[in-house]
């Protein structure tokens, strides 16, 4: 593996450590004390439990996918790949089925379209869960490279939700995003923080195999 490339996987995790931090704290915050003052998402003891559990995962996942992805540690340290693997993909379907659970309870701020982007997310990421630990535990190595490729885009996905409204309200100062959710890049949001991704990974994996 190029030096260069896991340097880049490097930088993507220093990016994403405030948001994971953040994540983190905020999910462990709301399971262990009353939030009730701080943000509408604290409501009755299942949405609670749903969401900020939701939060904590998502922070493991977020953090450890990229890491998977380093041929050093995949190769020279085999056992700790395979431990942090397994982390790695329990988050990840904690993160996607609590998510999931939580929007058929209560929706979301940006009504049923954000909701449904939000929900078809959480669906990819348990399949990309599903599908990594499949074809490891088959031994099928290009499939399971290609499907854990499929799950660190996903995994980065809340990162990059926020991402995209840090760049582009520096970038526009917002033009075009509302508080209710509704502007055109918010729209445009409830699914651009993942599918770009993934069309651009089949792409990537396509042309790969072609070669």
């Amino acid at each position: 593996m190029p030096r260069a490339y896991t340097f880049a996987i490097l930088a993507l995790a220093l990016l994403a450590l405030p948001f994971v931090l953040y994540s983190a704290g905020f999910g462990l915050a709301g399971l262990t004390r009353d939030l009730s003052s701080e943000t509408r998402l604290f409501t009755t003891p299942l949405p609670n439990a749903l969401i900020f559990t939701h939060m904590a995962t998502g922070a493991v996942a977020t953090l450890l996918a990229p890491f998977q992805l380093i041929e050093r540690i995949r190769i020279r340290r085999p056992r700790l790949h395979r431990r942090l693997g397994y982390v790695t993909l329990t988050a990840s379907a904690i993160t996607g089925l609590a998510g999931l659970s939580y929007i058929a309870l209560r929706g979301t701020i940006g009504g049923p379209l954000m909701s449904a982007g939000f929900a078809l997310y959480g669906a990819l990421l348990l399949i990309a869960a599903a599908n990594t630990v499949y074809y490891a535990l088959d031994k099928n190595h290009a499939a399971h490279r290609a499907w854990a490729l499929r799950l660190t885009v996903l995994a980065i996905g809340s990162f990059l939700y926020r991402l995209h409204y840090w760049v582009w309200y520096a970038a526009t100062g917002g033009i075009g995003s509302t508080e209710a959710f509704t502007g055109p890049f918010d729209l445009f949001n409830f699914v651009g923080f993942y599918l770009p991704y993934l069309i651009a990974l089949e792409i990537y994996l396509r042309r790969e195999r072609a070669a």
